[in-house]
């Protein structure tokens, strides 16, 4: 059956998955229509055809274990000089997104694995462009802002033409997002029980 390459993510619900897709695409980035706007839980990962199914299950048990929470996404951020990117930062659910990479990437799990860099959750929207159009990226986003309740993640296939597919979708085990979902300020990250 051989590898498949796979990835683990939060999708960035409509209409902003959609817009900051097309914004993505316009600044020049060819990859932007291969790949859906999200917010990476498993890095790009390869592994066996025949491990999916535990794979899938790892993950199943992991979302189980979980309950909704807030996301917001609110301006822009940079990796550079580091990494060619430009992103639309997590500033509510980091932290909740950060234990369930973990969780995602346990030791005791099929896709565990080390990180090339420190977890950092955000939304790429301009990766190994020119200069002047990640300048353009982050200077025209600054203004963003979205929030919706995160209830799951999905596990996506990249095909051999560099496209990502979603594989299968993971609803968290909890239905209701905590009251206070609603009330927190942009840049606070309130410690929600989650995952």
């Amino acid at each position: 059956m051989g590898t498949v390459t796979i990835g683990v993510s939060i999708a960035v619900p409509e209409p902003h998955g959609s817009l900051l897709q097309e914004r993505r695409a316009g600044f020049g980035d060819a990859a932007a229509h291969g790949i859906p706007t999200h917010v990476t839980l498993l890095p790009p990962t390869e592994v066996q055809a025949a491990d999916l199914p535990a794979v899938e299950a790892h993950l199943t048990r992991v979302a189980a274990a979980c309950r909704p929470f807030p996301m917001r996404l609110s301006g822009t951020g940079t990796f550079r000089p580091l990494s060619p990117v430009v992103y639309v930062r997590v500033v509510r659910g980091a932290e909740a997104c950060a234990r369930l990479q973990r969780q995602v990437r346990d030791a005791s799990g099929p896709v565990a694995r080390e990180l090339s860099f420190p977890y950092h959750p955000h939304v790429t929207v301009a990766h190994g462009i020119d200069e002047a159009a990640m300048d353009r990226a982050f200077a025209e986003l600054a203004g963003f802002e979205a929030h919706w309740p995160c209830a799951g993640f999905a596990l996506y296939v990249q095909s051999l033409d560099g496209v990502w597919s979603k594989l299968q979708e993971f609803a968290f085990g909890g239905t209701v997002v905590p009251p206070q979902a609603g009330h927190a300020d942009v840049g606070q990250d309130t410690p929600i029980p989650s995952c």
